[in-house]
């Protein structure tokens, strides 16, 4: 597959962030905060950001506890601005770009896998794929739960920037996440919800990699 068809190449990223920050939607925020808890809450050195963006709640990295973090995206342009929002970051800060549908073989290992509102876009197989082959010790995970399910994207000024995700767009549901992780040996610790505007939650959902026998 082109990976220059993808929808995400063709999203403006202030469109994007314009979109996530309105206090009718207030994910932008609500996200940062996760993000810092995410970052603060286990014991590792590397991580990776999978679905990256323009790098919301890197700023919450610190250099005493990170030598690595890796920021993935699909999409140049975010990742350029990435690296130029957070040079207090230079030389932990590793922006990669890769297609985790077909190029999950390029990525490195991490301890931490951080995955927020990444699975919808991907599905569960290239999911698993992509955490078998980081080989993590925690995935951390943030899905989006409607309850208002006739439309996924809120509304906004914005909206039709997003029109063309419903190509790639899967319905999230915690079980079968949880399910598709025990299949590749994650245990589910942690499952927390943060209530949104317009019907909508984010669930935080954490494992950790089992015991090898």
């Amino acid at each position: 597959m082109d990976t220059s068809m993808n929808p995400w190449n063709e999203i403006k990223l202030d469109d994007y962030e314009n979109h996530m920050s309105l206090d009718s939607v207030n994910q932008l925020q609500t996200m940062n905060a996760m993000m810092k808890e995410q970052f603060e809450a286990y014991p590792v050195e590397t991580s990776m950001v999978l679905g990256v963006a323009g790098g919301n709640g890197l700023e919450h990295v610190s250099k005493d506890k990170y030598k690595t973090v890796y920021g993935v995206d699909i999409n140049e342009e975010y990742l350029c601005e990435v690296d130029k929002r957070y040079p207090q970051l230079q030389g932990v800060l590793k922006c990669l770009k890769i297609d985790l549908i077909n190029e999950a073989d390029k990525l490195p290992e991490a301890q931490l896998v951080i995955a927020n509102l990444l699975i919808e876009y991907i599905g569960y197989p290239a999911f698993q794929k992509a955490v078998q082959k980081i080989d993590p010790e925690y995935v951390s995970c943030v899905i989006q739960i409607n309850t208002d399910t006739a439309q996924w994207v809120s509304d906004s000024p914005y909206i039709h920037a997003f029109d063309k995700l419903d190509e790639v767009h899967h319905q999230m549901e915690d079980r079968a996440l949880e399910q598709a992780m025990k299949k590749i040996g994650y245990s589910l610790i942690l499952n927390t919800l943060k209530d949104l505007p317009n019907g909508k939650a984010l669930q935080r959902l954490d494992f950790k990699k089992e015991a090898r026998a």
